[in-house]
């Protein structure tokens, strides 16, 4: 291909290119420096987000129950307005709308409306893949296992996610850009773990590594980052930022199915985390872990750390600290049931040391009202995450149906505005109040009274809209 054509196709596609990249095209003759410099970031191909099958613009739904994310009780019947993705007026008196507008109607009946469901710990690309076709398959046959997922979890009305590892950076632009149908994806890109950690899946012969060495595999997947001492952690952590994170991941203590640590295990130095946490912090966002011991959480706490995921172990004081400080509990209802995976024997000891300890880590949560958010964790199994709705059920074991749906909607709405300034999706989730993002299910029955609606997303989900856009529509005709 000579100079010029080459020239001609890069500036159609508006690229810009760092040096580096220009002086490796100069040697095969596609290009000349004077291109510019900068991200060499493709623009969106400009697909049609289909536009045949989704219905967008301006929506109103007339005579609906509001559970507003918030309430214990629904509203007096009323009207929503919805305005191109945020919701643009709430009346009980008739919202009159000229007779020349295109706007769609939905005449609700009196169903319920209520905000669409969040959860704060699913992991878009390995919920539904068993681990061993992750750890071998081709990455991307992964992907689009992992494309077709998310379009499911939007139809079990999760309309947002915060993906706590895994590689959902391409994933969540195809859903932004209309590429692909899924729930937003607050993601934190690969986990980071230390040597032997709970994020080291390492093959036995991948170890021992050598710095600046070949990575190991679920690291070029994106699924981990091994890091050791607080320089690396903080350049890992930097690179998740790079590529878009919106929160970082660490895995702060032991965990059940990693094979090559105790769950009693407590992970890196409060060097190390601190310094993810300072990384986070100058990008204006947060630090999670993955942490069940007391031990483990307060070492943590001490880095300067936002928010912890699981903590089945903790004990009493520790979780009084939580409160103290205003530190978010991610916590899931992991228990000895059905939605239990497969697990080798050593994994399986660990699983019921966690189970065991699941009613104490919510009663202590009640207790001293920490903020509590709700997540599922499933990992390598389509059946249980075709449950995500049944799993946030289980809530009603510690709390009122409105409880546990505030937890999941508003609480866990708040959690997500937590990765501040480079929030990917500015503006209020969780809720139905004017001016709000308008991610939206309308139910057929109410939630506040039987929560195992949820359960059954396909029957009692009617309507599931995003972003303003109606993704559903099973209303009778």
């Amino acid at each position: 291909m000579g100079a010029s054509i080459g020239q001609k196709i890069l500036r159609r596609l508006k690229l810009s290119l760092c040096p580096s990249l220009v002086s490796a095209a100069l040697l095969v003759g596609l290009c000349e420096a004077s291109l510019g410099q900068g991200d060499a970031d493709l623009e969106a191909p400009g697909l049609p987000a289909f536009a045949a099958t989704l219905a967008s613009g301006a929506t109103l739904f007339q005579n609906v129950r509001i559970f507003d994310g918030k309430s214990a009780t629904l509203s007096a019947p009323s009207n929503v307005l919805v305005k191109d993705n945020t919701i643009a007026r709430i009346s009980v008196s008739p919202i009159t709308i000229e007779t020349n507008a295109n706007v769609r109607v939905i005449r609700a009946d009196g169903r319920v409306l209520m905000p669409g469901l969040i959860d704060a710990h699913w992991h878009a690309f390995m919920a539904a893949t068993p681990q061993m076709l992750l750890m071998t398959a081709d990455s991307s046959y992964l992907q689009l296992l992992a494309a077709r997922q998310a379009e499911a979890t939007l139809m079990r009305g999760f309309t947002t996610i915060r993906d706590l590892g895994g590689p959902v950076f391409g994933l969540k632009r195809a859903i932004d850009e209309g590429v692909a149908i899924g729930p937003r994806i607050y993601p934190s890109g690969a986990f980071i773990s230390q040597t032997s950690g709970h994020g080291d899946f390492r093959f036995l012969f991948e170890v021992p590594r050598t710095l600046g060495g070949p990575l190991s595999h679920s690291e070029l997947e994106g699924v981990a980052a091994i890091a050791d001492s607080p320089d690396e952690v903080r350049l890992r952590a930097r690179e998740q930022l790079r590529n878009g994170a919106t929160q970082i991941k660490l895995m702060a203590g032991g965990g059940v199915a990693s094979p090559h640590n105790p769950i009693e295990s407590t992970q890196y130095t409060e060097a190390e985390i601190r310094a993810a946490v300072e990384a986070a912090d100058n990008w204006g966002t947060y630090v999670t872990v993955h942490a069940y011991t007391p031990r483990a959480i307060r070492q943590a706490l001490a880095a300067g750390v936002k928010c912890i995921e699981h903590g089945q172990l903790i004990d009493e004081p520790t979780a009084k600290l939580l409160a103290d400080k205003g530190i978010w509990w991610s916590l899931q209802p992991l228990l000895d049931d059905e939605d239990v995976p497969a697990l080798s024997a050593e994994s399986r000891k660990k699983a019921l040391e966690v189970f065991a300890g699941t009613d104490n880590a919510y009663q202590l949560a009640k207790k001293y009202k920490v903020k509590t958010a709700f997540g599922s964790d499933v990992l390598f199994d389509a059946r249980i995450a075709s449950r995500q709705g049944a799993i946030l059920a289980k809530l009603v074991r510690w709390y009122t149906p409105a409880e546990a749906l505030e937890m999941a909607t508003a609480d866990n709405g708040e959690l997500m505005a937590l990765s501040g300034f480079i929030n990917p999706y500015p503006g209020k989730l969780g809720v139905v109040e004017e001016g709000a993002l308008a991610d939206l299910l309308l139910v057929d029955g109410n939630p506040l009274e039987n929560i195992k609606l949820v359960e059954n997303p396909d029957k009692n989900f009617l309507l599931i809209m995003k972003d303003g856009t109606i993704y559903k529509n099973a209303l009778p005709k």
